[in-house]
């Protein structure tokens, strides 16, 4: 037993050096140039929908401020703690609503108005927008939430307020701090419309096959009604109005009808009534009798899928081994949403997520440790990859801008053995843990030009 996990490890260790190594000839091509392709409303809108849209993506734009009485910066409850200061300034690449941007506006952000805060050694000019989490607390017991990387301390808009910003380098120190960035936003409302028995459908479609590569696949769920949650880097949320809730008071510290309790919200740092964004009452001057809140869920719920770039023989070539090496089934090419209350017909859109929605064992090379709802230490759902042409950062921590490296990231080891544990794709692991090993062994036996056909393929998304 002692040689054969031995051998297990030198396998391991010899494909991940020697895999790589030849493959060097291959290169991610990079962003896709040119315009954005997305960022605009779905097609078919019905005229009042269409209206809804074009408000919400203002309101998707606005710039938050501690009491909203700064020019430009009209848009009240930043802090106590925050990591941006609007939506758009982390969802930004290719155009608004997409993901971060290749100027990190964080390293700005965090003096802005005389603010106090120093800028956090995991936060650089040219990396990713992120958030940070601390995987335990001090007593060992689990935390998972998001610390704020920056407080309102310091800014002329917040007199006597002395909150300190989280100790990051002990946390650092300790390997506490895991990180992640935006996720794109286009074509979320097809998404939130899909019925659960097509995904659960889609699934189980594929069942055989994922058996064959050792892949389980299994979805989050409500604790409450049972039915599937799909929004988020481990499908923790439900809705796109829960979504666009909690990052409002995560990301920008601003309390509403979904989270209406500040976070830190500590004596002397606390300036406004609570919740600071509400529908009707509070927001008569503005142009819209929504909440920014369900503003940014309707644009999430409108914003048009992005546009795939034009198909050569390399992007179709790639496609197909995209298909045949095992990848599409994890990443659903295709998925049909229910009726749209929204559109001017009735009929269901067949749309091209690559992304079954599933959550899936991604082993310890990208465990981060954080369980949300079902999702355990080094589960992940399924990507979305439409867009990621024009995206310019990788993975749930942004730790690469190399497609060939993100794929890569997905095998923890060389190979994989799975034991049947029962009927109802429920697996007992072992050696290597990750579900993606034999489609990367897959990939990593391909014919040099074949590998370069998948690159541009994903570029071509």
């Amino acid at each position: 037993m002692k040689g054969h996990k031995m051998l297990v490890a030198f396998v391991c260790l010899g494909l991940l050096v020697i895999a790589p190594a030849g493959l060097q000839a291959q290169h991610d091509p990079g962003p896709r140039g040119g315009a954005a392709d997305a960022g605009g409303p779905l097609p078919n809108l019905k005229p009042e929908a269409q209206a809804l849209f074009d408000q919400a993506l203002m309101q998707f734009q606005e710039v938050q401020s501690v009491s909203g009485d700064i020019e430009g910066e009209d848009s009240g409850g930043l802090g106590p703690t925050f990591n941006g200061n609007g939506c758009a300034m982390c969802h930004k690449q290719p155009t608004i609503g997409g993901t971060s941007p290749s100027l990190n506006p964080q390293v700005a952000l965090a003096k802005l108005h005389n603010a106090s805060n120093t800028v956090p050694s995991f936060v650089t000019a040219n990396g990713p927008v992120r958030e940070a989490r601390f995987v335990r607390n001090r007593d060992g017991s689990p935390d998972g939430g998001v610390h704020g990387l920056f407080t309102i301390a310091g800014r002329d808009d917040a007199p006597g307020c002395n909150l300190e910003q989280p100790d990051f380098a002990r946390q650092l120190a300790f390997n506490n701090v895991v990180f992640r960035i935006p996720t794109p936003v286009f074509g979320l409302g097809l998404v939130e419309n899909t019925p659960d028995v097509v995904l659960r459908a889609n699934l189980a479609a594929t069942r055989d096959a994922r058996y064959r590569l050792g892949i389980g696949g299994r979805f989050n769920t409500s604790g409450n009604d049972g039915t599937i949650t799909r929004f988020g880097w481990k499908a923790q949320n439900k809705s796109l109005l829960i979504f666009a809730g909690e990052a409002y008071n995560v990301e920008q510290g601003v309390t509403n009808e979904v989270f209406p309790d500040e976070r830190a919200g500590v004596d002397g740092c606390v300036f406004n009534s609570l919740p600071e964004d509400v529908n009707g009452i509070s927001n008569e001057d503005r142009v819209s009798p929504f909440s920014d809140t369900v503003n940014f869920a309707i644009f999430m719920r409108l914003a048009a899928a992005p546009t795939p770039g034009s198909e050569t023989d390399s992007t179709r070539n790639g496609s197909n081994l995209f298909n045949s090496i095992g990848c599409a089934l994890c990443h659903s090419p295709s998925l049909t949403a229910g009726p749209s209350v929204f559109s001017s017909t009735a009929d269901q859109v067949t749309y091209h997520p690559f992304s079954d929605f599933a959550l899936h064992h991604m082993g310890s090379g990208l465990a981060d440790g954080i369980t949300q709802g079902a999702a355990g230490a080094d589960e992940f759902r399924s990507a979305p990859l439409w867009g990621i042409g024009q995206r310019l950062f990788f993975l749930h921590d942004g730790r690469t801008s190399d497609l060939l490296q993100a794929i890569e990231a997905h095998a923890d080891c060389g190979d994989k053995s799975w034991d049947r544990h029962d009927g109802h794709d429920r697996f007992q692991r072992s050696h290597c843990d990750s579900e993606a090993n034999g489609v990367v062994r897959n990939f990593n036996n391909l014919k040099p030009s074949q590998v370069q056909d998948i690159l541009n393929f994903l570029r071509s998304l």
